[in-house]
């Protein structure tokens, strides 16, 4: 098949060689946890980026300082991986180079993760680190919450558990690729399945499982996409036109604004899963995380 962007069909290539098809046996948490790693600590950091080891409310996190950061604002940054696999260290390359697009410092969080930490850890652990962060002086106006794939449906459950507990909205809420509905009820989790070379529903539905340990798969903080909305933080959604949670997206933007958020929607064409991800490869991903760091810094400038 040919592309219009001829990056994504090498990403494709690539891809076929790291990611088990959808009807092959299924491999090993840990064997998956192995290769993600391996493949994420491959990618460097931009020049002159610091990287602390640092506990923000307990948790393990890196404070991640571009050069020329403004000090003063930040972004918790919540990982993808399905809430199993993935850590702050397979995901800093992307991470720091958010940040210095934004012009802030990232707070990079190794949230605990399932099996051996299921719901609601990770969760828990993201409000810590958020109070964490409202306690170290940076105010609520001044901090943006990203994150990908299944952290970008944990960035929505922690702005709707922040809203719970009373505390303060952030200044802006970016999922990328967000995985909002555990149910697998999107349409494009089967109009996609053919194109999107990451994500398959079965193995969603294993990490969803081992995510869950039981609770409901439509339960507000599991599924952010059923959880009441209204209140919540302006928001930028990028989805790639091509995954199986293209709907999981779009169906959140369409709740979100009917809840009276401000919402901007951005379907990206031919981009698949998490795209920004393989932004030393490919253009389009560079592309939106520069356009994802001029609104981040357009939010906290203005909370400033």
């Amino acid at each position: 098949m040919s592309y219009r962007d001829p990056e994504i069909g090498q990403i494709r290539q690539v891809l076929a060689g790291l990611v088990a098809p959808a009807d092959a046996p299924r491999p090993s948490v840990e064997k998956q946890r192995a290769d993600y790693e391996a493949f994420g600590r491959s990618i460097p950091l931009p020049d002159g980026c610091e990287v602390e080891p640092i506990s923000a409310g307990g948790v393990p996190a890196q404070r991640m300082t571009p050069r020329g950061a403004d000090r003063g604002a930040a972004i918790l940054y919540l990982h993808g991986g399905g809430y199993v696999i993935g850590s702050a260290a397979t995901h800093a390359h992307m991470v720091a180079r958010l940040a210095e697009a934004a012009g802030t410092v990232a707070i990079n969080l190794d949230y605990r993760l399932a099996p051996e930490h299921p719901y609601p850890a990770a969760v828990d652990d993201a409000v810590a680190a958020y109070g964490w962060m409202l306690e170290q002086g940076w105010p609520a106006s001044r901090i943006v919450i990203a994150g990908d794939s299944a952290g970008g449906g944990l960035t929505l459950a922690t702005a709707v558990a922040l809203k719970a507990k009373g505390l303060p909205q952030p200044a802006g809420l970016y999922p990328i690729s967000p995985w909002t509905d555990l149910t697998q009820s999107g349409a494009a989790h089967t109009a996609k399945l053919a194109s999107d070379p990451i994500c398959n529903p079965a193995g969603l539905e294993e990490m969803s499982g081992l995510y869950r340990a039981g609770a409901a798969a439509n339960e507000p903080l599991v599924s952010p996409l059923f959880a009441d909305l209204s209140g919540l933080a302006p928001m930028l959604i990028h989805v790639g036109s091509e995954e199986v949670l293209l709907t999981d997206a779009t169906a959140l933007a369409e709740r979100a604004a009917l809840a009276g958020v401000e919402v901007r929607l951005e379907a990206w064409p031919e981009m698949i899963h998490v795209w920004p991800f393989f932004h030393a490869m490919l253009a389009a991903g560079r592309r939106a995380i520069a356009e994802a760091g001029a609104w981040i810094g357009g939010r906290v400038a203005a909370g400033a």
